[in-house]
């Protein structure tokens, strides 16, 4: 690999790391799933157990904290008996959250689009000779 390919690799990864490291975070169909839930509102575990179907209780505390550790949810407990936990999004968590909305709105606007672009693709993949087939001699 030449040096200079290198540097540029070396940037590239720079550069995307923490972005790469956030989006994995944020991304996950459990995080998407809280985050949307708890943007209504504060929010109890027991609410966000019910409201995200197929989620585990273990599934949802692990995500809750990383969220929590990430700056995007705030836990509170209140003192009573048995103790009462809600999880509210933060500023930071309420802005990416305009985002996702803005993402989904894009989605459901292009979803014919890609939906074409798919099927044209598949159909030019489909229509091209695989990789190892033999090419087709052209015909003298």
């Amino acid at each position: 690999m030449s040096r200079s390919h290198t540097r540029v690799s070396e940037e590239v990864t720079e550069e995307a790391c923490p972005l790469v490291e956030v989006i994995d975070h944020v991304s996950g169909k459990w995080s998407i799933s809280i985050l949307v839930a708890a943007a209504h509102g504060p929010i109890r575990f027991t609410e966000l157990e019910r409201s995200i179907e197929g989620i585990s209780r273990r599934m949802l505390t692990l995500n809750l904290r990383r969220l929590e550790r990430d700056g995007l949810l705030t836990r509170t407990v209140h003192p009573t008996v048995p103790p009462k936990v809600e999880y509210s999004l933060t500023a930071m968590a309420r802005e990416l959250y305009s985002y996702l909305t803005g993402f989904v709105e894009w989605a459901e606007r292009h979803r014919g689009a890609i939906a074409q672009a798919r099927a044209a693709y598949d159909a030019t993949a489909a229509a091209a000779p695989q990789p190892g087939q033999a090419h087709p001699q052209p015909e003298c």
